[in-house]
């Protein structure tokens, strides 16, 4: 059988559940990926790392109006949870840099507390840099909407909106018709391009997620612990060396009667063989010099690093990374907790920027935040409920930093730009931002509506904040 035939006949089985249209989608990919010329050298490694920011961060407690009527109306929208301008880092663009769409003047959250003198200090410097950049009022959108659409029935409109499991989903696989994510969608087509295809080019140490799930590419998961690869413990040991021959003679998937019998084998060896290839790549890597947060999400992008540090070992030229945080959920206690939860995020993006420095790989990786959603603008009293579009960073050698891209939402209560109840309708769709990422990353333009299919309602697909 031919590679060609072999991908189409495997997609076609793995596809068997979903919507007619989408697999037709996926089905051109593959198509796409059995033609494709491999990228080949070093000099044209890329990463994507996407940091997911689990519960809904409320972005307007993080980009925060400092003057103008943006300052106005964020005072008279945001009650209990209005933060003063002594607490904001002024965001200055940078030279060349693009403002804000409304012309006001936006600050960082400082997050500076009594032990803590950095806070989001580096985040801010980032942007004054020009390594990051602010991708405002980003959400999940089928096509433009308006309030006007939003209130009239029959406009197309994402699922189960204002909902953390549907809106997450949504913003990992940006169609509902699909159980594949936009990042599994690049590997499908891309990872011919890695000199080792059986390692996957989707990598997490922030647990399983739906951004990464292809049909033909399977993401495979670390852990942020110094060892990162997950051995099957009982079968390392020395000790049970008859009891892994046992386990090896199982797993010769020749011998298996059943499907289901192979297909574990099958999986249990891509399992192990993934493990001794990380592991092995791992332990023969030199420590990085840069000090990472004590933190959960520290620990994970300190993995991350360490895996493109050893790219070349494991035959990578292309991959995309996941991590994520919890605790943005913040409907109780926002004033004490969203100041940590952001500066936690800030000192950790920074010191992975500045690994990807140490390692000399600045512009070949991009990382970009995601969420389920932004919050509402109103207060409950002690905290913000769920809302819809919100603010992003994306951050990186190859990033146009220093701008604010998109336009900028009316913050006004039951104002133009408001479902209701404060929940900000996006003004740029998940499609366009992760049109503008897989691009960057080696998609074809060809490609590009088989990745986000929507991003054809909207008048660009490209929102130009990478070079």
């Amino acid at each position: 059988m031919q590679r060609r035939d072999f991908l189409q006949r495997s997609l076609k089985t793995a596809l068997g559940g979903v919507a007619a249209t989408s697999m037709l989608g996926n089905l051109r990919l593959v198509e796409a990926a059995t033609q494709a010329a491999p990228i080949r050298g070093d000099g044209n490694y890329r990463a994507l790392v996407c940091v997911f920011l689990h519960g809904g961060n409320d972005s307007g407690n993080t980009v925060v109006p400092r003057d103008g009527i943006a300052r106005s109306t964020y005072q008279a929208s945001r009650g209990t949870l209005v933060l003063p301008t002594s607490a904001l880092l002024p965001l200055t663009p940078g030279a060349g840099g693009t403002p804000p769409s409304d012309g006001c003047a936006y600050g960082l959250q400082s997050a500076i507390g009594p032990n803590d003198p950095v806070g989001t200090t580096a985040l801010r410097d980032l942007f004054t840099s020009g390594r990051m950049a602010i991708v405002n009022n980003v959400g999940t959108l089928i096509r433009p909407t308006t309030k006007p659409q939003y209130q009239s029935p029959g406009h197309p409109l994402p699922p189960q909106l204002f909902s953390h499991d549907d809106q997450a989903v949504y913003w990992q696989t940006s169609r509902p018709d699909d159980s594949l994510g936009w990042g599994g969608r690049i590997a499908d087509l891309l990872y011919s391009t890695n000199t080792n295809t059986k390692l996957p080019m989707t990598m997490t140490v922030g647990g399983e997620n739906l951004l990464q799930r292809g049909a033909i590419v399977s993401q495979y998961a670390l852990n942020p612990d110094p060892q990162g690869a997950v051995p099957i413990r009982d079968l390392e040991e020395s000790w049970n060396a008859s009891r892994r021959a046992a386990f090896m003679a199982l797993m010769r998937s020749a011998t298996q009667t059943h499907a289901l019998e192979r297909g574990y084998a099958r999986a249990m060896n891509r399992a192990m063989d993934h493990y001794g290839m990380v592991a092995d790549a791992l332990s023969g890597g030199a420590p990085l010099a840069t000090a990472f947060p004590v933190s959960r999400l520290g620990a994970q992008l300190k993995m991350v690093a360490r895996l493109i540090a050893v790219r070349q070992a494991l035959g990578m030229q292309r991959q995309i990374f996941f991590v994520s945080a919890g605790g943005y959920d913040t409907h109780d206690t926002q004033l004490i907790d969203h100041p940590l939860l952001l500066a936690d995020l800030a000192k950790s993006l920074a010191a992975f920027y500045a690994a990807t420095q140490e390692l000399n790989v600045s512009e070949s990786v991009t990382t970009f935040t995601a969420s389920d959603f932004g919050r509402t603008l109103s207060s409950n009293g002690d905290g913000s409920d769920h809302g819809w579009g919100g603010h992003h960073f994306v951050l990186g050698g190859s990033v146009r930093g220093g701008s604010f891209y998109g336009r900028m939402p009316d913050m006004t209560d039951g104002g133009p730009d408001d479902a209701g109840w404060g929940q900000i309708i996006p003004t740029t769709s998940v499609d366009q931002y992760a049109a503008t990422l897989a691009r960057w990353f080696g998609v074809p333009a060809s490609s590009i509506l088989d990745i986000v299919p929507n991003v054809a309602n909207f008048p660009t697909s490209d929102l130009g904040f990478l070079v």
